[in-house]
């Protein structure tokens, strides 16, 4: 099969895939579709940019709709920023303000409109013709590169900063979603690092390596987005939002103000720390594997700043951590009760608070040093 078949058949493919999944986002049953919404406008994107080939085919002279499909693609990372805005923040809204994420695109097609839009059939063709030498060209490809570097060290920034704040104020397994999403933007900025490769070939004296480029990231695509569809179809709760208005320790600790002594404080951070061991102790608020830091202040009458204060700053403990901790330690008990040897690991970990294996595998080794069957067969 050569070069130009193998990309039209892996262009179909990808086409198809993509609507497929952009039909499950949008049918699918969920408390919010935002998100859903838009991660179909991104893959509706991806899927208008990869149909260069089959457009090429029905057209073999450029028009305004073939370069206007070609910036769409500064919708792309845009898009996908806000989606996963919209699946880090439970409050999330569209707001006037990100109608900003448009102005790259508005201005690819001012510069475009006096040599390309407003020309005739043979004015557009001398421009593509000439286009390692137009300077509109060279402007797009500049601005779509850094829009790409800027938008994913965005994207990473917002991520680290929602998975913090999850592990501060949150002890459920969810924290694995964000591990997930992570991955998945690691995965999608590789590819488009190899889109950077291919632009920059393409206006070398090398241009077949770009068109090869191009193949392998056609093919590349459908393997991706099934792999999406996996996660989505066995995981369809697959995200727990955070509240955007929380703030992280850090930033709490830099901004109070205190005219209290430093002794004073410390005695009530004593008080308050052993009613919190008490608490988690007697009440065992850890057994629900959903627990967040305002159901354990709404327990003990603190107030949820000064109780993330008192675990993320003076234990030192995030509370995903620290709930964890007391979730192995029952756990460990359950162990070492010789009545209840014949109770399956995976029993154990429901009991005590966990609902994946994975997340209670990863809290107990690191807690323990050991996995828990290799704990059980030690003692």
């Amino acid at each position: 099969m050569d070069k130009i078949n193998l990309l039209i058949v892996a262009t179909i493919i990808t086409s198809f895939i993509s609507l497929l999944l952009i039909i499950f986002l949008l049918t699918v049953k969920t408390k919010d579709k935002t998100s859903n919404i838009l991660f179909a406008i991104f893959l509706f994107l991806n899927a208008v940019d990869s149909i260069e080939p089959l457009f090429g085919l029905m057209s073999d002279r450029p028009t305004n709709l073939g370069i206007f499909r070609t910036t769409l693609a500064f919708f792309q990372i845009p898009v996908f920023y806000l989606y996963v805005l919209s699946v880090s923040y439970s409050d999330f809204k569209f707001k006037s303000k990100y109608l900003l994420h448009a102005i790259p695109f508005l201005i690819v097609n001012a510069v475009l409109v006096p040599r390309f839009y407003a020309v005739d059939a043979a004015g557009k063709m001398d421009f593509i013709v000439n286009r390692t030498s137009r300077i509109e060209l060279q402007f797009i490809h500049i601005l779509i590169h850094i829009q790409i570097i800027a938008y994913f060290a965005a994207i990473f920034m917002l991520l680290k900063k929602a998975k913090k704040l999850y592990v501060e104020n949150n002890a459920g397994t969810h924290i694995n979603s964000y591990n997930w999403l992570f991955q998945f933007t690691t995965l999608l900025s590789i590819v488009y690092v190899i889109a950077i490769l291919k632009n920059i070939f393409k206006f070398s004296e090398y241009p077949d390596i770009s068109e090869w480029i191009k193949v392998g990231i056609q093919v590349l695509q459908p393997f991706i987005i099934c792999w999406y569809l996996f996660k989505a179809l066995n995981n369809p709760d697959l995200f727990r939002n955070i509240d955007s208005k929380l703030k992280l320790v850090k930033d709490i600790v830099s901004e109070e103000k205190t005219n209290v002594s430093t002794a004073v404080n410390d005695e009530v951070y004593s008080e308050e720390l052993l009613k919190l061991q008490q608490y988690m102790s007697e009440e065992k608020p850890f057994l629900n594997p959903s627990l967040t830091i305002q159901d354990v202040s709404k327990g003990i009458k603190i107030p949820v700043r000064d109780l993330s204060l008192l675990i993320n700053h003076k234990l030192d403990q995030h509370f995903y951590d620290f709930v964890n901790t007391y979730r192995i330690e029952n756990a460990m008990n359950i162990l070492k009760d010789d009545s209840k040897s014949k109770v399956t690991i995976l029993e154990i970990l429901y009991e005590v608070g966990f609902n994946s294996k994975s997340s209670f595998n990863s809290a107990f080794k690191k807690h323990t040093g050991n996995t828990p069957t290799s704990y059980r067969k030690q003692l």
